[in-house]
């Protein structure tokens, strides 16, 4: 087998997301499931619908294309505001997509009359993170002006928290989301059907909070793919955190100092880690490295250390061990490198349905997605 290799265990994905979206059914809320960190990878979006995920979430038109491509049965939402350029793909390929631009609106609309579709929209509002989203005091406005373009369907409104500025879900900012959706019906006589509260960053709000208010959506990717609190990077309970194993080889193993001499400048991705001096330490080098993934959000094995990484090598103080040249290493990622290791062509992908080493269970090898 090929290495680096991501190692993808489908039957853990499938757990996470039929566990979030049976706890959420109780209090009113469905769940899209967003494929962005895998590439839109069909093997992943099938498991998530199979799972009882009825609508899926990508920031890319790309990924929706290729999962559509593939034969994906569902409603497909753009979560990235589109780009004016890529108005009629999004029209094409995607049931719905967020929008806080007027003028993007203006033209889904265009592309969607010539087109002889209607295409939903969503608007995203700003609560505070300071990422997208229409400011509250401007959403009646925007809203009166959506409501009068042709071949456009109203969806609802949302906001995403956590992700740029790190402000976290909470009953306040959920409230005056359920708010807005109450004044926007009053006022212009239609139904808020979606009120998308955020992303995986509101799992701890809407699974304590006594009343979820108009909430009944939420976009999940890092929950189910690595069964993690992004607020706090925390493992969630009753969901697995391995879904994803990044697979490295060994390509040096040596006994070496542990502190570098010499006149010290900068590294090739800037100043490097402070190393204290411990005497001689085994040091592994892996053919891996920031073309392949981002090392920082990387778990080393148990009794070893990640000392650093370049390009293409991934530094490791391994401890009382001394890996074989040859042998291989499996590291736990977080979101940052999950992203990385998907969309690096150097990468392959090895999905498997279950238990065991997917040399054993009939593995599906292959590079990103297409």
């Amino acid at each position: 087998m090929s290495a680096p290799r991501l190692e993808i265990r489908l039957d853990r994905i499938h757990h996470n997301a039929k566990t979030l979206v049976d706890q959420l059914a109780l209090r009113g809320i469905g769940v899209i499931g967003v494929t962005k960190a895998t590439l839109g990878l069909p093997e992943v979006a099938r498991e998530l619908v199979s799972a009882g995920v009825t609508r899926l979430g990508d920031a890319r038109i790309e990924n929706i294309e290729a999962m559509r491509r593939a034969g994906i049965g569902c409603e497909f939402t753009l979560i990235r505001s589109p780009m004016i350029s890529q108005a009629e793909r999004v029209v094409a390929h995607a049931d719905v997509s967020h929008n806080t631009e007027i003028d993007v609106v203006k033209q889904l609309s265009d592309c969607a009359k010539a087109q002889g579709r209607t295409h939903g929209v969503m608007l995203m509002v700003e609560l505070g993170d300071l990422r997208e989203g229409i400011l509250p005091a401007d959403l009646p406005a925007f809203v009166g002006e959506v409501l009068r373009l042709p071949n456009i369907e109203f969806r609802g409104i949302g906001t995403n928290l956590a992700c740029q500025s790190g402000v976290s879900p909470d009953q306040e900012n959920m409230d005056v989301l359920s708010s807005l959706a109450d004044s926007l019906e009053a006022t212009f006589g239609v139904e808020i059907a979606t009120v998308s509260g955020g992303n995986s960053a509101n799992l701890g709000w809407a699974l304590s909070a006594t009343d979820a208010g108009r909430v009944n959506t939420l976009r999940l990717g890092e929950s189910i793919l690595l069964g993690r609190d992004p607020l706090h990077r925390k493992a969630l309970e009753g969901l697995y955190t391995d879904a994803f194993t990044l697979v490295a080889e060994v390509i040096e193993c040596k006994q070496k100092p542990s502190k570098p001499w010499g006149e010290l400048g900068q590294a090739a991705f800037g100043f490097a880690k402070t190393r204290t001096d411990r005497g001689l330490i085994s040091q592994a080098i892996l053919a891996l490295g920031r073309q392949d993934t981002d090392p920082d959000g990387l778990e080393a094995p148990d009794g070893m250390q990640i000392l650093g990484a370049s390009s293409d090598h991934l530094v490791l103080d391994t401890g009382p061990t001394s890996p074989a040249i040859g042998s291989e290493l499996g590291f736990q990622l977080n979101y940052s490198a999950l992203l990385r290791a998907m969309t690096s062509p150097f990468v392959t992908r090895a999905i498997s349905e279950g238990e065991g080493r997917p040399e054993d269970r009939g593995l599906e090898v292959g590079g990103p997605a297409a």
